[in-house]
């Protein structure tokens, strides 16, 4: 294994990629506060040029390789935000790059990696697959390997996010911290114990990937699935960083799909920033336990924001569904002539705006005399919507409406 950084590393990293990598602002959030009950600090890694905190290992690590290792080049394996960050810093600093994808990633990140000029390699369902192809072509054309996580140098260069938190609001309480291989929170709890050493560390997984909290549990939980936080979507975690947050963490909790879809819509309709599924896996902690940071003054990492746009109008739309802003209502009527009128002056009535209706006569349980009418709708809060479902069942309709859950 490896030898752990310290906070010495920590500091010269930051000292090596100053100027070359943005100091991201680090902002309180009040609706957020009042939301949770809890003083609420934001760190801003998605306004990095990448849109995302791996800048920083990258780029630590792409400074130390010697000459000859820049000469040969270098591959890195990542489901998207690693790849970027190495392939323009690669670039900046003249350096060859090959970057092995999961065939899966978002065409976003495959085609923003391609525009800072590395060699985009697509292989396999997950990030271990496309690992496992890196290392292949690793040993076959002779180049240098950076690695996503496990690694001193990057690590070292992650850990300066914790030194920037910990330098903008000393007092912190808690750092709540996603975790997908493990190098972010290892390099911030580093950072964090040795500023600040009662600090409060807690590390966040997608509930359908907790392979860390396996490992440092020695658990056996369900382990894949379509998560919204593909970017923390690891089966296999760190050695080395496995080891650290070990002794440094004192919790990792799972946060389910529901709550990181809330926590990306919050945060657009709340502080009009864009935030992946992975980089807003804190706040999905803090959502779903609100109690357990009461009064105390937490920080979270919004450590990515390369989000496909189609996924996110769904997110904003299936949040809409969920506050019941959005809805479909299934009426069952009578086929005949005025049915569909008596349907629509209901929403007319109740202030409800129709978005679509669709008839079903055929695939319908009902009887041949009778149609189902979809309407799909939407209004100015949850209320608007139960009231035209009232009177829609008062003008004798029966109604089912939709649910995402």
């Amino acid at each position: 294994m490896s030898e752990r950084p310290t906070i010495d590393d920590i500091r010269a990293a930051a000292t090596r990629i100053e100027g070359a990598v943005l100091r991201t602002p680090m902002l309180h959030s009040k609706i957020l506060s009042d939301a949770i009950g809890a003083e609420i600090w934001l760190k801003f890694e998605n306004l990095q040029f990448t849109s995302a905190y791996k800048e920083r290992g990258a780029l630590n690590k792409l400074l130390q390789l010697s000459d000859e290792e820049r000469s040969r080049g270098v591959i890195a394996a990542s489901a998207g935000n690693h790849s970027q960050a190495v392939a323009y810093h690669a670039r900046r600093l003249g350096i060859p790059a090959v970057i092995v994808m999961p065939e899966a990633t978002p065409t976003m990140k495959v085609t923003q990696t391609e525009g800072h000029g590395a060699k985009v390699v697509l292989h396999g369902a997950m990030f271990d697959d496309a690992y496992a192809k890196a290392r292949e072509l690793e040993a076959a054309e002779g180049y240098a390997f950076v690695h996503p996580f496990d690694d001193p140098q990057i690590i070292a260069g992650a850990g300066t996010v914790g030194l920037e938190m910990l330098e903008d609001v000393p007092d912190l309480d808690t750092i709540v911290v996603p975790i997908g291989g493990g190098g972010l929170m290892s390099g911030v709890s580093i950072a964090a114990r040795a500023i600040k050493p009662g600090i409060e560390l807690i590390g966040v997984e997608a509930e359908l990937y907790p392979s860390m909290k396996c490992e440092i549990d020695r658990c056996s939980l369900p382990l894949g699935g379509d998560t919204l936080a593909e970017g923390i979507a690891v089966k296999n975690p760190g050695v080395l960083t496995a080891e650290i947050l070990k002794d440094n963490l004192d919790d990792l909790v799972l946060v389910a799909e529901r709550d990181i879809e809330s926590a990306v819509a919050m945060l657009v309709t709340i502080e009009k920033t864009v935030v992946e599924g992975a980089g807003a896996a804190g706040l999905a902690a803090m959502l779903d336990d609100p109690a357990r940071f009461s009064g105390k003054k937490v920080a979270t990492l919004l450590c990515g924001g390369n989000i496909d746009t189609h996924l996110l109008a769904n997110v904003l739309v299936r949040d809409l569904v969920r506050q019941g802003r959005i809805a479909r209502l299934r009426v069952a009527a009578q086929d005949q002539p005025g049915a569909l009128a008596r349907i629509t002056d209901q929403f007319h009535e109740a202030g409800v705006n129709i978005i679509e209706i669709r008839h079903s006569r055929i695939f319908t349980a009902l009887p041949a005399k009778d149609t189902v009418i979809e309407v799909e709708c939407e209004a100015r809060d949850s209320a608007a919507i139960d009231q035209v479902e009232a009177m829609l069942k008062a003008a004798g309709f029966h109604v089912d409406r939709a649910s995402l859950d």
